[in-house]
């Protein structure tokens, strides 16, 4: 399994004001995938999985009802969501091209979070405003 990369974690903006050493805890919280083009990951409506996901290389298409609402590149994450409500997925998301993700489970993230509330807090304030965007 490949160790993933604290400079993969530093895009995201959840991560990257993180120091050093939390950076490097949170890596090795992560195992890295490769999923070929056309691979669904996760299906709106489906439990599927219990994933956080953070996009090291390629390219993904996000859709809800059928539509594509947005693309998905490097240092864009997915699966925030199931990370607090360990429910079912809001959108399905397909490799465009060849995809590294790197994958966490939901309850290493919650340890990390309990360790770490300026995590928290910022996953706390992307929901908020995932919210106000449907809402």
């Amino acid at each position: 399994m490949a160790t993933v990369d604290t400079d993969d974690l530093k895009r995201v903006p959840l991560f990257a004001e993180l120091e050093s050493r939390q950076l490097r805890k949170l890596a090795g919280l992560f195992r890295e995938r490769t999923v070929n083009p056309g691979t669904t990951v996760v299906v709106e409506g489906q439990m599927s999985g219990v994933g956080f996901f953070v996009v090291g290389e390629g390219e993904a298409s996000v859709s809800v009802g059928g539509n594509e609402v947005a693309t998905l590149g490097p240092g864009d994450h997915f699966g925030e969501l199931a990370l607090v409500t360990e429910s079912e997925r809001t959108a399905t998301v397909t490799a465009t091209t060849e995809l590294r993700l790197l994958e966490m489970a939901f309850w290493d993230f919650r340890e990390f979070a309990h360790a770490n509330p300026d995590v928290t807090w910022r996953l706390l304030q992307h929901v908020v405003a995932l919210l106000q965007k449907t809402g």
